[in-house]
């Protein structure tokens, strides 16, 4: 409801003017959550496999509904900037989500878990914007930050008396604590994993580069007429509405075919499909291609999810995500940066066709890092 308006929230209530000073503060505003996500994000991931993955979930969502409703108090870029950052502290509700759910289902069944978990995720997504543009538009941007926060701590109550974890808090204890770089020395043996977190920023570099200026792109193409919060939001809101519907199908199809070649062929698919995107000289075809995306970006996280636990030891799900919740992370704080410095040099149209290379390099990463590994594998055996 909030990241797809934080230029406009810059521009009309926190008085910036220029174009390119607005494009770099969004961008550093929305790294800034990711830098310190980066660094935390092991360290929760070790105390969720002590004391349990429902405990950090409830951590998370408590403290981030706090964090965002004093987002709406800010008063200068620096206020939300320091903000961002404390919420990428204790973030963290995400991949305890994925590996509360990663612990407990088989792992012949985890691409359909993971392609419905992401379904759920998307339905936020799509709503958020929607319901966030017709609100801007109504009331303005701030009561937008107190309704998120308020929405965001009935969801931790949700998992509070709803969500249930068998976690067997005197085992865990039992079991000797390694260090998080102990563990990460552990994981990063498994070539397979190293080469998903590689996967996962150059994903999330691609999307995010250009994410944030999406809404000033929307801007230029609708002009400043009425209602462009709602067409923003609209525009934020339709690679969601394919990715709800493509998530599960291509998590069951993963089941079957392999999770390997449906992150390849979503990888392709997504790459030229920005494409269409920089050539949009309209708000109805950058729809389009908006749609059309998100259906290939229903085959990329939860299949890199449904990957990394599959390479991953027993009783070690916390950690291999948490380490890629941070290369995600650190992917969401290279890429704005990256796109905002960019923007005053190439615009967004040539930050478009820099995601579509990113992808389809990826593309080729996959096929030689996992793709070929599997097929020598089969071989062997």
């Amino acid at each position: 409801m909030i990241i797809p308006f934080m230029a406009f929230y810059l521009q009309f209530e926190l008085g910036l003017t220029d174009p390119h000073q607005i494009a770099v503060w969004a961008g550093l505003i929305f790294a800034g959550n990711f830098v310190t996500q980066f660094i935390f994000q092991p360290i929760w991931g070790k105390y969720a496999d002590r004391y349990g993955r429902k405990l950090m979930l409830l951590r998370s969502g408590i403290g981030m509904a706090i964090v965002i409703v004093l987002m709406g108090f800010a008063t200068t870029p620096w206020h939300l900037l320091l903000l961002r950052m404390l919420n990428g502290t204790i973030s963290g509700f995400n991949p305890a989500a994925v590996a509360l759910i990663s612990a407990s289902t088989p792992k012949d069944r985890m691409g359909y878990a993971m392609g419905t978990l992401q379904s759920g995720g998307i339905a936020g997504t799509i709503l958020g914007p929607f319901i966030g543009g017709l609100l801007a538009d109504a009331v303005g941007y701030r009561p937008i930050f107190y309704l998120t926060g308020s929405l965001l701590f009935a969801a931790s109550m949700l998992a509070l008396f709803v969500v249930k974890e068998t976690f067997d808090l005197q085992k865990a204890a039992a079991k000797v604590q390694i260090s998080v770089i102990e563990g990460f020395k552990r994981l990063r043996g498994i070539h397979e994993l190293t080469a998903l977190y590689a996967v996962t920023f150059l994903i999330q570099f691609a999307m995010m580069s250009s994410m944030t200026l999406l809404p000033l792109h929307v801007q230029s193409l609708h002009g400043p007429t009425a209602n462009l919060a709602f067409w923003a939001g609209f525009v934020g809101s339709a690679a969601g509405i394919s990715n709800l519907i493509a998530s599960p199908v291509l998590g069951k199809l993963s089941d079957r075919i392999g999770s390997e070649r449906i992150l390849g062929y979503s990888l392709i698919g997504a790459g030229l499909t920005f494409i269409p995107q920089a050539l949009a000289d309209s708000v109805p075809q950058l729809l389009i291609s908006r749609f059309v995306l998100g259906i290939f970006l229903g085959g990329l996280v939860p299949t890199v999810n449904s990957l990394i636990r599959k390479y991953t030891p027993d009783g070690m799900e916390s950690r291999a995500y948490s380490f890629n919740s941070s290369t995600l992370g650190l992917g969401n704080m290279v890429g704005p940066i990256t796109g905002g410095a960019l923007s005053g040099w190439i615009g967004i149209r040539g930050l478009f066709i820099m995601s579509a290379v990113m992808m389809l390099l990826n593309a080729l990463w996959v096929h030689r890092s996992l793709l070929r590994g599997k097929r020598r594998a089969g071989k062997a055996s």
